[in-house]
């Protein structure tokens, strides 16, 4: 049980290692993109059409049997006080368990229509992009998600990951952002004028993140690249974040999220505001959350570096991402192996999501030490990561998260840099 409060034996060593980054001067073999692809089987890329239909059909019949079993949990707890006795006290436990039940569950399946839609963003589910785009846009529009906006953002995620310059989603925060002081004259009071709060208030944030984050980003780009203007959103078709081919995808996107909104208020008229948030409202809530945890936790980490040009490549920023069993087998059920295999996706974005365990366990053998994974509980590693993934030195081609008391838990082997960069005095 003690645990789930521990962290993997996986980021214990990382802490322990200093960090030699892919292809630099003190690794042995010297690896090649070229050479991860080589080891990938051909037929892991092939894209099966009605296979992934299959997939969509299981995803939707789950969400629709436990939205019907929904409607049964308020006649099934008045009836079990009424019509065989029971204290109402019991009943009114069993109704907001059964209540928490559907909640957790349709939350995890609807996180799941956001990674398959996200599968179909990348064209992973058939060769025809009209299929991919028609599973993609529907699913992401009934959880009220602009599909071909942040298809766009991501896909430039992942030409940029983990670049300090050019990433799109949760890119750190440096010193001079927060005002801190140079790192040489700083004390650790400088640090905790700034960053210093109470538990109850670092709860309220992790809260607000992981019920409105997702949707706070959407509108205001927050934890996006600063390279971008202030009111930057993925809904503007004029927004710097798409190209101007895009426009017409952004306005679709729109539409669609226009009609689906418009669907929800004659449902809500027709059921009322109640099961309107308990049927849809609260799950969709449940959903941002698990979206916002898996998509926050692939990319940051006190363990894992963040690069600058100087230093970044695309091998690097791929293998810098973190395999995490979140949700352990509901996770590749319903969620479609997304975080259980993400350093694969992304090198091998195109290959079918239902292919991508066998893609891991061919890259451990490539990559050995520079395969970051962390069965740490996902709770527990969240925490870890809000609470100590603060900021980045402004200077330095790689990086670590720095915590409140202005320190990395990792560090950068000796002599590892190809063309080290004087720091600034």
């Amino acid at each position: 049980m003690l645990s789930i409060f521990e962290d993997g034996p996986e980021y214990k060593k990382r802490l322990e290692t200093p960090y030699a980054p892919t292809n630099s001067v003190l690794t042995e073999v010297k690896l090649t993109l070229q050479e991860v692809r080589s080891v990938i089987p051909k037929h892991l890329h092939e894209k099966n059409t009605f296979k992934a239909l299959l997939y969509v059909i299981r995803d939707v019949t789950c969400a629709v049997i436990v939205y019907k079993l929904g409607w049964l949990i308020d006649p099934l707890a008045k009836s079990v006080v009424q019509d065989y006795g029971a204290p109402a006290i019991l009943g009114t436990a069993l109704k907001w368990g059964l209540w928490a039940l559907y909640w957790h569950w349709q939350g995890v399946i609807l996180a799941g229509w956001w990674c398959m839609a996200h599968e179909a963003g990348h064209g992973s589910l058939s060769n025809h992009s009209w299929f991919n785009h028609l599973i993609g846009y529907s699913l992401h529009t009934f959880i009220l998600v602009p599909y071909y906006a942040w298809r766009s953002s991501h896909h430039a995620h992942h030409k940029a990951t983990m670049s300090v310059e050019r990433d799109e989603n949760f890119v750190p925060r440096t010193r001079s952002e927060y005002g801190l002081p140079p790192e040489k004259i700083a004390k650790i009071s400088d640090y905790h004028e700034i960053f210093e709060e109470t538990p109850i208030y670092t709860l309220a944030r992790m809260l607000f993140m992981q019920a409105l984050g997702w949707q706070y980003y959407l509108v205001t780009n927050a934890m996006g690249n600063q390279m971008y203007p202030p009111y930057t959103n993925h809904f503007q078709p004029s927004s710097p974040l798409f190209k101007p081919h895009e426009r017409n995808g952004i306005i679709a996107s729109n539409i669609g999220l226009t009609a689906m909104s418009c669907v929800l208020y004659l449902w809500t008229r027709e059921v009322g505001l109640e099961y309107f948030f308990k049927l849809y409202f609260v799950p969709y809530l449940l959903s941002n959350h698990w979206i916002v945890m898996l998509t926050y936790l692939h990319h940051s980490d006190p363990t894992i570096a963040h690069f600058r040009n100087k230093q970044w490549s695309f091998l690097r920023g791929a293998v810098s991402t973190v395999d995490r069993p979140l949700l352990g087998w509901a996770g590749r059920f319903f969620l479609h192996n997304v975080s259980h295999d993400h350093v694969a996706h992304h090198l091998f974005s195109s290959i079918p999501f239902y292919n991508q365990p066998k893609v891991t366990e061919a890259i451990k053998k490539v990559l050995k030490d520079d395969y970051n994974y962390d069965s740490t509980n996902t709770f527990r590693a969240l925490y870890r990561t809000f609470s100590q993934c603060i900021f980045i030195e402004d200077d330095g081609d790689i990086v670590f998260y720095k915590n409140r008391d202005g320190k990395s838990v990792r560090v950068l082997a000796p002599n590892a840099l190809d063309n080290p960069v004087k720091k600034a005095e």
